[in-house]
């Protein structure tokens, strides 16, 4: 008796986890009710990083500081205020890392020039350690041991 009873609560616990698999998926509800409202907040969010996952605009991430950001994004849109005005509140609160695309100053000069410096000064780097590489003789690198030498005759 004992091994049907855990036959059944096998089959009880496989089908209580399977149940929600045969479910239809549905879409998700808009989260703003105009979905004029939505289309902006969404072009807005694409221009503003997430700030936990640092890779992502607000829109693509699911982060719940991202979540809070869209809902603000949307508040503010619902109020009144322009595209303008709500990407200078993020900035203001946020700093330049906030925009996915920072405006080119002073201060994010090394967010701009720093790739290419860098990429500039590891080819400068490739092209010294080569020119002396051939700089020098034959006789200086340890020749090259072959395993498989056998006499020709």
């Amino acid at each position: 008796m004992s091994e049907t009873r855990r036959i059944l609560t096998r089959l009880a616990l496989m089908l209580a986890l399977a149940a929600p698999a045969a479910l239809p998926a549905r879409d998700a509800p808009p989260a703003a009710d105009d979905p004029a409202t939505e289309t902006r907040m969404t072009r807005i969010a694409a221009e503003l990083r997430c700030l936990v996952c640092q890779n992502q605009t607000i829109a693509d991430s699911n982060a719940p500081l991202a979540v809070d950001l869209r809902q603000q994004v949307r508040e503010m849109i619902r109020r009144g205020d322009s595209d303008r005005q709500i990407v200078d509140y993020m900035t203001a609160r946020y700093g330049d890392f906030v925009l996915y695309r920072p405006p080119f100053k002073g201060s994010t000069a090394l967010l701009w020039f720093g790739p290419a410096a860098l990429l500039a000064g590891g080819l400068a780097v490739l092209v010294v350690v080569l020119r002396r590489r051939n700089r020098l003789g034959a006789d200086r690198f340890e020749p090259d041991e072959d395993v498989d030498e056998e006499p020709t005759t």
